[in-house]
């Protein structure tokens, strides 16, 4: 075993060996030497192994562990169940077997079963919890179950009174139990029931969470309607701590319902379970301005207050009723609120939502206002004034914020915009000396002033200034040297370099965000849209691994979480990880790795290191399943992971979201599709008796063409509502979400390529069946479409044509659009290849028959059928079109390594001298990452050459 701890497993083996030797029967030093082999790769016979000690049914701890690890690492949880339920056969009044089947049970999510063993365990040994499991494992039940009316009408109810047999005999212990039981009246919707039960004796016992008990009243009042009680206890929180967002909400809330009723408290009793109601418009104004008051006794200052009032001026102004209240002037309140918070980083964000209370003719005023009320000091007369300490700095950077977010840099002119740019970097460089002190893993205070100047060079850029893209990176590279783990910065380089096409130094920016978990499906699309695209193969191949590990892992990893839940009895936590567990298994982005990392793996090693048959084969896909769920995909995409500081009209919207899902939903649904039908290939080769239909039925092949020519149909549907998506014309913010490759797709001719191919299939499918004899028109129609095919695909080619990177009035300018179509070209050709070989397996039989018959009739004249000499042609033009695509492939490795980037004059932007460093250093990787694609799709089409060679019939 300690062998095995230090992963020295050779050496386990050996000694596990050593014992059996002597002791033929010991079942531990047979599980253990399972899991040396197991970890050595030879999963056949660890597996004989397990199953012989399994098969004895053992009931020592120690090979019950050792079998439980072993199986968890060949991903068999199944097997642990069978293990203990043979145990407990055995030993069945071993509450520590129960309670290991119990959590077996839970690992595969058999909740019947977990109910059952729960109860078994209680019976051994009359512990609460154990009962408890036995109810939550019927919640499971309700949740899992696909009939609502099931689990209301039976899992629920049978839950409800188990708890109420516990409640009656007073057996009631932990906080939990009492969590479970408000779970199961909030399920059943009997929200009065849940609502006594908090607010009575159980109620006490709910202590863990801060004002646990009055969140769960609230939710159900809420539930209820009940707006007085809403109101009097928000009302009340407030009173005791009045800075806490969630109880002004509700406070408002009720009191605009209540007034909507027209509600009035009972003359005699109390207003409500939870004491003084207010139900005017008046009491909410003077509570908000006695919150206030109170505000400046306290020993710091409190955000709550303030905002509130801004949030009340909001929903009155709403409700067409503001300057009756004479709340005062969002604007005073506003410049007011930025002198007592200004300069902490928060002051942006808590403004930005009330900015819609301005109106637009005093935003310059607003702004100027603000900053008279900044304490800046200039050197000189014509100097800018600049900040002496980090407090100040905060308030100046928070105004830049707003300036930005309320539109005036929107509004100037390049060469305004061009000054402001300079006058950022020059706040940025200034205020990096406030920041000499901070460790690396710090930003520095004015960070947020190189990323502002960023953003307007972006603004530049889109209206058609090619240098300023330049400018961006320069400045996001000096960013980063003095912040080096900013992830805005880095983020910003990742999408800045791929739109240039640039992905080389993409790979090694996100690998340095060490993004974590969950971060792998919401910011990886950063990574696995580009890096196949842009022809990075191996990076890709990298990063889907990345992705797919993390997928692959929740699984695992969730059902860890629900089995810790149980044991501490945090009940509630377990429906959230099964929703988490199944939101990830539905997330878009795994559905799209899943894919993209099957065409990458068939186009680099399909019938170059193994034949497309095996590599199908090893990734067991078929024509047949499809394993994506269309129905309910979730798209995890974190779209505003870029700090943003645009006004609502330029920012990213829902409306964009529900489009970006839509293109991204039909282009998976394509790529699928054309995974599926290239899967389909390897099915139609199978010698086949022509004219023999009865045959190829019992075949099941006849049936694999029908599979083939559904899934055309449904790739014909997915390429038209992918041309009617883009006939939108859509146009994402420059920070949203990243466009897919569709568009290049169908412009450049490689959708055309790929459906005919299909076709041509379909046809050659026919030719087989029907045999050479009177298949004149089919052989014709295959004719053309090989034509057709050649001249397709030397179109793509001459879509590839170009210089990828030029120097253009002293700017560079790089055409990533080429890259995109080359990578499509590379593909379209391995496409063309695998159907070409299927056309090979069916010809070659025919050739050899005529051959023969020609030695039997020992004619020299037997007239050869035309789809030979059709096929023969095409496959020349192929191994022609081929090899001229890796000379200019040559051709273009050469211009780029030609390409001197001398100082290229950055026209009216005066580079400073420590900026024409960082303008090198990205110049650099940019020119040697089009080298890296290029030198890698080089390669990849030199192999396929190879492959079209062996095509001679």
């Amino acid at each position: 075993a300690d062998y095995l701890d230090n992963g020295n497993n050779k050496m386990a083996i050996q000694q596990a060996d050593k014992l059996l030797k002597k002791h033929k029967d010991l079942h531990c030093a047979k599980v253990l030497k399972a899991i040396g082999l197991q970890r050595t790769g030879k999963q056949d016979e660890a597996y004989a192994l397990a199953q012989e000690v399994a098969a004895l049914e053992p009931t020592d701890d120690n090979s019950l562990q050792a079998l439980t690890i072993l199986y968890r690492e060949m991903h068999r949880p199944e097997l642990v169940t069978k293990l203990y339920e043979a145990a407990v056969k055995k030993v069945p009044n071993s509450e520590e077997y129960h309670s290991h089947l119990f959590m077996a049970y839970a690992r595969v999510g058999e909740y019947k079963k977990m109910q059952q063993a729960g109860m078994a365990l209680y019976k051994i040994v009359p512990k609460n919890p154990y009962y408890f499991w036995s109810v939550m494992s019927l919640i499971m039940q309700s949740i899992s179950a696909q009939d609502e009316n099931l689990s209301k009408t039976m899992f629920l109810p049978l839950a409800e009174r188990m708890v109420e047999k516990m409640v009656k005999e007073d057996k009631i212990e932990a906080e939990a139990e009492v969590e479970l039981y408000y779970m199961i009246l909030e399920r059943l919707e009997k929200y009065k029931e849940a609502l006594d039960v908090v607010r009575g004796k159980l109620g006490e016992k709910l202590t863990s969470e801060l004002q646990s008990r009055e969140n769960k009243c609230m939710a159900m009042y809420k539930k209820l309607c009940r707006w007085p009680e809403c109101n009097a206890l928000s009302r009340r929180l407030l009173l005791k701590n009045s800075d806490d967002w969630q109880f002004y909400i509700t406070y408002f809330d009720s009191v605009f319902q209540l007034i909507d009723e027209a509600w009035t408290p009972p003359p005699e009793e109390e207003h409500s379970l939870e004491g003084e109601v207010h139900y005017s418009i008046e009491q909410a104004v003077k509570f908000i301005e006695e919150r206030i008051t109170e505000e400046s006794k306290s020993s710091r200052p409190l955000r709550g207050p303030f905002l509130a009032k801004l949030e009340l001026i909001r929903r009155l102004r709403y409700r067409g009723c503001n300057d009756e209240y004479k709340l005062g002037d969002p604007e005073e309140l506003m410049f007011q609120y930025f002198k007592k918070f200004g300069d902490k980083p928060c002051c942006f964000t808590d403004l930005k939502v009330f900015v819609d209370l301005l109106p637009c003719s005093q935003y310059t005023k607003f702004i100027s206002q603000l900053l008279e009320v900044i304490p800046l000091s200039a050197a000189a007369e014509n100097e800018i004034a600049l900040p002496a300490d980090i407090k100040a700095l905060q308030q100046h950077l928070c105004v830049v914020q707003l300036s930005r977010l309320l539109g005036i840099y929107h509004a100037m002119d390049k060469k305004q915009k061009l000054i402001v740019v300079r006058e950022l970097m020059l706040r940025y460089r200034h205020g990096l000396e406030f920041g000499k002190s901070c460790l690396k893993t710090e930003l520095q205070f004015s960070d947020y002033y190189c990323l502002l100047a960023v953003h307007l060079l972006l603004d530049l850029w889109l209206e058609g200034e090619e240098a300023a893209v330049w400018q961006c990176l320069t400045l996001l590279e000096e960013g980063l040297s003095h912040s080096p783990s900013n992830a805005q910065f880095k983020l910003l380089l990742i999408r800045i370099y791929c739109r240039l096409g640039a992905f080389e130094p993409v790979a090694e920016l996100y690998s340095s965000l060490d993004a974590k978990h969950i971060q792998h499906d919401t910011i990886g699309y950063l990574l696995t849209r580009y890096a196949g695209s842009l022809g990075h193969y191996a990076a890709a191949s990298q990063s889907c691994n990345f992705a797919l590990r993390f997928f692959h892992s929740n699984q695992k990893d969730t059902s860890e979480y629900i089995i810790q839940a149980y044991k501490y009895g945090a009940f509630e936590k377990i429906p959230e990880f099964i929703a988490f567990r199944n939101r990830l298994n539905s997330s878009l982005h795994f559905a799209q790795v899943r894919t993209e990392r099957m065409l990458l793996d068939l186009l680099l090693e399909a019938n170059i290191s193994t034949s497309l048959e095996e590599s199908i084969k090893s990734m067991s896909l078929s024509p047949e399943e499809d394993d994506i769920p269309w129905e309910d995909l979730r798209d995890n995409r974190d779209l505003t992971v870029l700090f943003s500081w645009d006004p609502k009209d330029r920012d990213i919207s829902e409306e964009h979201r529900k489009l970006s899902l839509e293109e991204e939903t039909i282009w998976l649904r394509i790529r699928s599709l054309t995974l599926r039908l290239i899967s389909g290939l390897p099915t139609l080769s199978h010698a086949i008796q022509p004219k023999n239909s009865e045959k190829t039925a019992e075949n099941g092949v006849s049936s694999k063409i029908d599979t083939i020519r559904s899934l055309l149909q449904q790739l014909e549907a997915a390429v038209d509502s992918g041309k009617k998506f883009l006939e939108q014309k859509i146009q994402y913010p420059v920070l949203g979400p990243p466009p897919t490759r569709m568009a290049g797709f169908f412009v450049n001719g490689s959708c055309q390529c790929q459906t005919s191919l299909f076709y041509l299939v379909s046809d050659i499918y026919e030719l087989d069946t029907n045999g050479l004899e009177d298949s004149a028109e089919i052989q014709e129609r295959i004719g053309n479409s090989l034509k057709s095919l050649v001249e397709r695909l030397t179109d793509l080619f001459n879509k590839c044509k170009g210089d990828l990177i030029e120097v253009r009035d002293g700017t560079l300018k790089t055409h990533p659009n080429l890259l995109e179509n080359l990578v499509f070209f590379v593909e379209t050709i391995s496409i063309a290849l695998w159907v070409s070989s299927y056309c090979d397996g069916v010809l070659r039989p025919f050739k050899s028959n005529l051959q023969k018959k020609k030695k039997k009739k020992k004619e020299s004249s037997v007239a050869m059928p035309p789809v030979f000499t059709h096929f023969l042609d095409y496959v020349t033009e192929l191994q022609t079109l081929t090899s001229n695509a890796i000379d200019h492939i040559k051709g273009l490795e050469i211009i780029l390594t030609a390409l001197k980037l001398e100082e290229l004059s950055l026209k009216d932007t005066l580079l400073l001298q420590e900026e024409k460093k960082f303008t090198k250093t990205v110049q650099g990787k940019v020119q040697s990452s089009y080298h890296h694609s290029v030198q890698e799709i080089g390669e990849l089409l030199k192999k396929r050459l190879d492959t079209i060679k062996k095509l001679k019939i």
